[in-house]
């Protein structure tokens, strides 16, 4: 097990966020959250990360203690983050610098993933002169250079339009399979969460609670039952979204 979230529970503002949320990332697994907007996975994202304490319970990794502490897992948010003045491979280097890596070795280590990230020939350019679905593949390849064994990814793929969107889940898939990192992956887009996760946790409105568990790796589900799971889930959304407003 890489991470295990121990009933955690967190208010921000007054606000009742989470309630005892409880759930577990396996070795090379790749796990999706799924909830109502505004009930709190960002939140959780952001204790796992260690940038926020929880009220109650723990964040273990790799069977160790990491509640609160920063460091040892990549999270990448909605937005790519680049900085427009450097070019693309001087931003993908970033982590390794950080780290007290030379930026002369940084760039050559972070150049031999340029293909595998669709990113061959683009390293020179500058963010400005990409497209926001290759812009993304940057993002994802600095995050993956952060720390290559965990990645929290938060709706990377929210601001893409349908096709190109389309084209980065089924890259993210097939690259996933090639590498062995384990993955966190928040979206609202069902038909995302079926094709790219081995488990799906759907959240309750907030407070976020875990309502249903998802395992998709061990089941061949035909295109009826797809369709039949999709629909049930997205009734338990409307569902939660109603109780929200």
């Amino acid at each position: 097990m890489k991470i295990e979230v121990n009933q955690i529970s967190k208010s921000l503002g007054g606000m009742h966020t989470l309630d005892e949320v409880s759930l577990n990332l396996n070795q090379g697994e790749f796990v999706v959250l799924i909830g109502p907007s505004g009930c709190g996975k960002s939140t959780l994202f952001n204790i796992i990360a260690g940038l926020i304490e929880p009220d109650q319970g723990s964040i273990s990794i790799d069977g160790q203690d990491w509640t609160g502490k920063t460091g040892r897992i990549s999270y990448m948010q909605q937005k790519d983050l680049l900085l427009p003045s450097r070019n693309i491979l001087d931003n993908v280097s970033i982590p390794l610098v950080l780290k007290g890596m030379s930026k002369k070795a940084a760039r050559e280590q972070a150049v031999a993933f340029l293909k595998d990230f669709g990113l061959e020939g683009f390293g020179n350019y500058y963010p400005r002169q990409l497209s926001g679905g290759m812009r993304q593949r940057a993002a994802l390849l600095r995050t993956y250079l952060q720390a290559s064994d965990i990645l929290l990814l938060d709706e990377p793929f929210a601001a893409l339009d349908a096709i190109s969107r389309r084209s980065m889940q089924i890259w993210l898939k097939e690259l996933s399979a090639r590498y062995t990192a384990s993955v966190l992956f928040i979206t609202h887009d069902i038909e995302e969460s079926l094709l790219l996760a081995d488990r799906i946790y759907l959240f309750t409105a907030r407070p976020a609670r875990v309502k249903m568990e998802i395992d998709l790796q061990n089941k061949d589900y035909d295109q009826m039952e797809r369709l039949q799971l999709k629909e049930e889930i997205l009734v338990i959304l409307e569902e939660e979204n109603r109780t929200q407003d």
